[in-house]
C-alpha cells in the first residue's frame, strides 16, 4: 500500500473531497451534505497522499449501531489498499464508540466496493429497492452488515 495519512475532515477540505467524489460517483454527494455531516459531528475522515486528499469516508454512530454513509477513493489511487486502510480505520472508530454493528449500502454494479466490503467480513443482509439514482431511473442497494 502507498503511504497515506488519515485525519478528520474539516470544512476547508470539502472542495478537495468533492473532486474525489465527482471522480468516483456518477451521482456525487453535494458540498452541503458533507458540510452537514461535519456539522453534526459524524466521523468524517480524509486520506492524504503527498498532502493531497485522495479518499474520504463518513460514518454515523448512534445507539450501538454505525452506518458507513460514504467511502470513496479517487480512481487513480484505487487498488493500492487505501480503501481497505480507510475502511479498517472507520470500523475501529465504530468499535471505540461501542457500536455492535456496522451497516452500509452498495450498488450491485460497484463490484470493487463489494469485494472490499466482503473481504473485510461484511455480509449481505438485504436489498433496498430503488435506493440510488441511476441513468436509467433507479438502482437497488445491497445492504451489508459487519457484526463487531
Amino acid at each position: 500500500m502507498t503511504l497515506v495519512e488519515l485525519r478528520p475532515m474539516t470544512a476547508s477540505d470539502i472542495n478537495a473531497v468533492m473532486e474525489v467524489e465527482k471522480n468516483v460517483y456518477p451521482f456525487p454527494w453535494t458540498k452541503g451534505i458533507f458540510a452537514d455531516c461535519i456539522r453534526v459531528n459524524y466521523e468524517c475522515w480524509v486520506a492524504l497522499q503527498d498532502e493531497k486528499i485522495i479518499a474520504h469516508a463518513v460514518l454515523s454512530v448512534a445507539a450501538g449501531e454505525s452506518h458507513i454513509l460514504n467511502l470513496a477513493v479517487s480512481k487513480h489511487c484505487q487498488k493500492q489498499g487505501i480503501g481497505n486502510h480507510l475502511l479498517t480505520h472507520i470500523i475501529n472508530i465504530a468499535r471505540i464508540q461501542s457500536a455492535d454493528m456496522v451497516l452500509l449500502e452498495a450498488r450491485p454494479s460497484n463490484k470493487a466496493a463489494i469485494r472490499l466490503y466482503e473481504a473485510a467480513g461484511f455480509n449481505e443482509i438485504g436489498t433496498r429497492r430503488d435506493y440510488y439514482p441511476a441513468d436509467s431511473g433507479k438502482e437497488d442497494a445491497l445492504i451489508y452488515a459487519l457484526q463487531l
